[in-house]
């Protein structure tokens, strides 16, 4: 591919000039900063239609990705960040809420206004998209949960740099085509680009995007309007004194890659473009859309007064009925979309928390800065709340095994270096370039059995299509399967099904909808149903899915998927 240049020399990573004011002694200690200090932004919201003559229409967007400066804390300085937004100045961290209307099409227009050189490392020694001119940032924006075309999909390999200088192997078209036809519920977009995916959202390339249908959701009389109906989109980042994102430059096996870590962790959490901010509520009910937009933090959110979470919807749809939880545990890139009532609380401020350890399931223990979220000031006076939670919610067809066209076993592997560090990561033991091995049929459904051989939990991603967890169960005698894997890299002749014998690990309840990612737990096989179709009916999709560039899946910790734990995925006809 003379487009893209896959793996580069140890010279160009020299050739990349890292600032020494990279160095660690010049992080900010979170203890320094005070908590729930900054009020909670509400993001900017454009629409993607208007109203004529009481009709809805399209509305073309334009929106562009900027350099410029954003305040995380009070007490920090602006932050150099890279930015979504109509304008320079109107770009913000996260970007604008896009809010469409259920079968209007949206058309976008992202324009890349970046500057040439990167404000993060980034590792050339793995898969990266370098233009040839090794000038401008390669970006290209993912609408993660959309069912629309592949041209507009995002494809790593369909990068573009400043004003279409260069462009990547599979890139096709400016403006891009969502159309909308998918059931009512919460997506998100952002960068994608090949090998710098995680650099690019840690810089600041993401933003929430919701599609709604009155005629559904109206019934359901759920907190709506800006006040009670809030996107949260929470991650986290480390900050050196000058106010600059900290990333750490220099890589786990050094001398194999040079920047390159498995996983990123920051000390701040950050909700809406603030670091530990606070939110003032009435006492009535709240609907918050929660996205984990981490590069590899997993939450496990509670209350600290005890209130409890009511589920409506998971990741892009809505459940058949409410799900009551006391905590809720969320990998990067999912969503739980939940209703909370304030009438409830003893107390007059709440703190939403976190226990997760990190790296997920076997890591570090949470401290004092990353295990706070944000604060709720609960307002003393009692409301009368007219938003209620129905009994049930939107029904969607169930999980008919019977309806599978196909089986498949991907398994997820690690490659560690003489010092058992992680090299790299794969699907089913193949880098991204090799030959694509999925290719469901447009309109069926297909069995999945997912083999995590690895020590972490891995939240895997579809494009495209949609999936019902089954069950997941532990493998026994694991030790012999994986070297049986690791040989033969073939689960019939490893003999998958004499393994997969061991403890049941339960689906949580609100968990057992429609997904687009689901955590795959070490150790374990995951079984799913994946439909390649519509769930809201048995219409056609309207664009043709078996179209170039084709489809990704990956694992959604984003440091994984770079390197490179993502797969193409062609659909068929």
């Amino acid at each position: 591919m003379e487009r893209i240049l896959v793996f580069n020399s140890f010279c160009l990573a020299l050739h990349i000039v890292l600032p020494t004011i990279w160095a660690e002694d010049n992080l900010v200690s979170p203890s320094k900063l005070e908590k729930f200090v900054d009020e909670l932004p509400d993001m900017p919201k454009i629409q993607s239609f208007e109203v004529v003559n009481g009709v809805f229409k399209s509305k073309p967007l334009e929106i562009g990705m900027f350099k410029k400066q954003w305040k995380f804390h009070r007490d920090l300085p602006p932050t150099p960040v890279y930015a979504y937004g109509t304008s320079k100045r109107n770009a913000t961290i996260p970007g604008p809420t896009i809010e469409a209307i259920h079968g209007i099409d949206a058309f976008v227009k992202w324009q890349n206004h970046l500057p040439p050189n990167h404000i993060l490392p980034w590792d050339p020694t793995i898969p990266t998209a370098v233009p040839r001119t090794k000038k401008g940032i390669p970006t290209v924006v993912h609408l993660h949960g959309s069912i629309g075309e592949p041209e507009s999909d995002g494809h790593a390999h369909s990068w573009f740099t400043r004003r279409f200088k260069e462009v990547g192997p599979t890139w096709t078209k400016k403006e891009y085509h969502y159309p909308n036809l998918q059931h009512p519920g919460n997506l998100w977009y952002h960068d994608h680009a090949m090998g710098l995916t995680r650099v690019n959202l840690l810089a600041g390339l993401i933003g929430a995007y919701i599609i709604r249908d009155r005629d559904v959701e109206t019934p359901l009389r759920l907190p709506c309007g800006d006040e009670f109906d809030r996107t949260l989109m929470v991650f986290d980042r480390s900050f050196l004194t000058n106010g600059s994102i900290y990333m750490n430059s220099t890589g786990n096996n050094p001398s194999i890659h040079p920047q390159w870590q498995p996983e990123y962790f920051g000390d701040a959490i950050i909700v809406n473009g603030k670091a530990w901010p606070r939110l003032t509520v009435r006492r009535r009910k709240y609907r918050f859309r929660i996205i984990n937009a981490s590069n590899a933090r997993f939450f496990r959110f509670f209350f600290s007064n005890g209130l409890k979470f009511i589920h409506v919807a998971d990741d892009s749809a809505y459940l058949e009925k409410p799900v009551i939880t006391n905590e809720t545990l969320l990998a990067p890139s999912e969503i739980a979309d939940v209703i909370v009532d304030f009438s409830k609380s003893k107390s007059d401020s709440a703190i939403l928390g976190n226990d997760a350890v990190y790296p997920y399931p076997s890591g570090d223990a949470v401290n004092e800065a990353n295990g706070n979220v944000m604060k709720f000031i609960i307002k003393k006076e009692p409301e009368h709340d007219t938003w209620r939670v129905p009994k049930t919610l939107v029904k969607y067809p169930h999980a008919d095994l019977s309806s599978a066209s196909k089986t498949r076993y991907i398994a997820m592997y690690e490659y560690t270096s003489d010092i058992d560090e992680p090299t790299h990561l794969y699907i089913n033991g193949k880098p991204f370039e090799e030959p694509v091995t999925e290719t469901p049929r447009v309109g069926t459904s297909e069995i999945w059995y997912v083999i995590n051989l690895t020590e972490d939990n891995h939240p895997l991603h579809i494009h495209l299509g949609l999936f019902k967890v089954i069950d997941q169960t532990k493998l026994a005698k694991e030790e012999e399967f994986k070297a049986c894997m690791l040989k033969l890299n073939d689960a019939i002749k490893c003999k998958i099904h004499q393994h997969a014998r061991g403890d049941k690990i339960e689906v949580p309840a609100h968990e057992k909808g429609w997904k687009n990612v689901y955590k795959m737990t070490p150790g374990c096989v995951t079984k799913i149903l994946v439909r390649f179709a519509f769930i809201h009916s048995n219409e056609s999709y309207p664009f043709d899915a078996t179209a170039q560039p084709g489809y990704v899946y990956h694992c959604h910790i984003l440091d994984h998927e770079d390197n490179v734990m993502m797969r193409p995925l062609k659909l068929i006809s």
